[in-house]
């Protein structure tokens, strides 16, 4: 765990953030306090206080790696002031160095894969720009909705987090999708970190669709009944299609005798139709079981693609479907292990909350890349994300100066 600290948390470059603060009066580096924020989250801190509390019980020789000689303070005061964007900038080269080094391999798919999804926590609080005011003067509660987009890399093993955007207050996600794109693309675009884009159907239409083509990718867009024509139409060609008809198939264990089945039906047959870029269609069907065979829930869904039937093998377009929904994995992290809208640490400043969620990605990040890289055997990686929190916490706490000396110098994570 030491390890892992020293040498991944210096990738974000930190001291590129640029420091709200007046020069006059400054007890510490910027970079030591988004540092020990960082630590914080990673070690699982509930709240901004925990977080100083936990740089007042570090062991002496996470002090001399680190570099953080004394209890640090004035947390919040700070990341009240800073740009969200500038620590999106910081999750970017976090990525870019992941990908330097070759931690961002596609695995089971030929390229880059980034899933977009919508994610919303709500604060007692809003300013109608990064929080989107809930209730109106009629005597309720005050509730603010702090939404974002989240960008996945959904082709790697992590399932890493690679840019987060704030929605703004006057539009929602449909509306939002092109600005989100943009930015993803002009963080990414000249790495060739992927070559699809999957969005589930609240983003699906013609002007999306047509956009990615523009941008010189792919899409996957689930389909459902906001666009009826094309709809109707994959539902006349695949609907009737029984088992014996499915391209491929996988099955998943949950545990208890439960399962699940899923199966792939696939047509290039509306190539053309309704869009000019549409190439393939696909629905999948899934039923799960009991133990003793019984069927529980049974669903169909059915996505469109610009891609070509050909490019992917059958196995391979099953995967892509089912790695469609890695970025609500990513989600579900964040709201159990990381419990961010449980403890959004700060609550009565929108811009803040803002702050921490992009900070809260960086540490995610660093949590995925080591578990599902780093760790090379199964058994590792399936680690549970509460138990990594809780090793980097008594690393904090525990290692000594022999654990740590003979760690290979890298880039400090403050100044002296």
């Amino acid at each position: 765990m030491a390890g892992l600290l020293r040498r991944r948390l210096p990738e974000a470059r930190l001291d590129q953030v640029t420091d709200p603060r007046a020069r006059r009066g400054r007890r510490w580096p910027l970079r030591t306090l988004l540092g020990a924020t960082l630590l914080g989250l990673l070690a699982g801190a509930k709240s901004l206080a925990e977080t100083e509390a936990l740089t007042a019980e570090l062991s002496a020789g996470m002090r001399r790696l680190l570099r953080i000689y004394r209890r640090v303070a004035a947390l919040r005061e700070l990341i009240c002031r800073l740009d969200p964007h500038q620590l999106r900038a910081a999750l970017h080269r976090l990525v870019r160095a992941a990908q330097r080094r070759k931690a961002l391999e596609a695995d089971g798919l030929p390229f880059g894969v980034v899933a977009l999804d919508g994610k919303a926590t709500a604060l007692p609080s809003c300013d109608d720009y990064y929080a989107q005011r809930q209730s109106q003067n009629d005597g309720r509660t005050l509730v603010g909705l702090l939404r974002t987009v989240t960008s996945a890399l959904i082709s790697c093993r992590a399932r890493p987090c690679i840019d987060v955007l704030p929605i703004a207050a006057c539009t929602n996600e449909m509306g939002w999708f092109e600005t989100a794109l943009r930015h993803l693309v002009a963080a990414y675009g000249s790495l060739d970190l992927f070559r699809l884009v999957s969005y589930d159907a609240g983003a699906c239409s013609q002007d999306n669709a047509s956009l990615v083509r523009e941008l010189s990718l792919h899409y996957l867009f689930g389909l459902k009944s906001t666009q009826p024509t094309l709809l109707h139409e994959a539902q006349r060609l695949l609907a009737s299609l029984g088992i014996g008809q499915a391209l491929a198939d996988s099955e998943d264990d949950l545990g208890a005798g439960k399962r699940v089945l899923r199966r792939l039906y696939l047509t290039d047959q509306m190539a053309g139709f309704e869009w000019s870029h549409l190439r393939t269609v696909l629905r999948v069907e899934s039923e799960t079981l009991d133990a003793a065979g019984r069927r529980l829930v049974y669903e169909n869904r059915y996505f469109v693609a610009s891609l070509p039937a050909c490019r992917l093998s059958s196995k391979q377009w099953l995967l892509l479907v089912r790695r469609h929904w890695g970025v609500e994995t990513c989600h579900n992290i964040l709201d159990t292990a990381f419990e961010e809208d449980k403890h959004p640490w700060i609550e009565s400043e929108p811009r803040a909350a803002l702050n921490v969620l992009v900070l809260r990605r960086l540490a995610y990040d660093l949590l995925t890349l080591f578990r599902s890289v780093t760790q090379r055997s199964e058994q590792r990686r399936a680690t549970p994300w509460r138990t990594l929190m809780h090793w980097i916490d008594r690393a904090l706490r525990e290692a000594t100066e022999q654990d740590v000396c003979g760690l290979r110098a890298r880039r400090p994570l403050c100044a002296t």
